[in-house]
């Protein structure tokens, strides 16, 4: 019995490390963050945000669509259109602030495309 609790535990990790990996790929990028704070101020259609941002329809469907798939946004349909907002605010707010916190004042220089090493040594 403990062996399947224990398999049953290693699942649930799994599961979390995966739900916080899609977190903060979704807070990863500079666009998205953009687009969660015109979010903030309220719904939003796709066409609104590519007026706003200046970027190519697909574009901004491709970054809501990956902060939908981290539960970061709602979506939801009036006629046609479809109309985004943020899916939890005040959770949002606290956490871009506690990584504001973290992140300071060590990671002022990172580099958005450098190659990471990769484990056997190469980039």
């Amino acid at each position: 019995m403990a062996i399947i609790e224990s398999q049953i535990d290693a699942m649930e990790e799994a599961q979390q490390r995966l739900q916080l990996a899609a977190l903060f790929h979704a807070l990863a990028d500079p666009t998205r963050l953009l687009i969660l704070e015109h979010l903030k101020t309220g719904e939003h259609k796709v066409k609104d945000l590519t007026e706003h941002l200046g970027l190519a329809q697909s574009t901004v469907s491709a970054h809501l669509s990956c902060l939908k798939d981290s539960g970061l946004v709602s979506v939801r349909s009036q006629g046609r259109a479809s109309l985004y907002s943020l899916s939890h605010a005040q959770d949002l707010a606290a956490v871009q602030s506690q990584a504001l916190r973290l992140g300071r004042p060590a990671n002022r220089n990172h580099q958005w495309h450098e190659g990471h090493p990769s484990p056997e040594g190469g980039v």
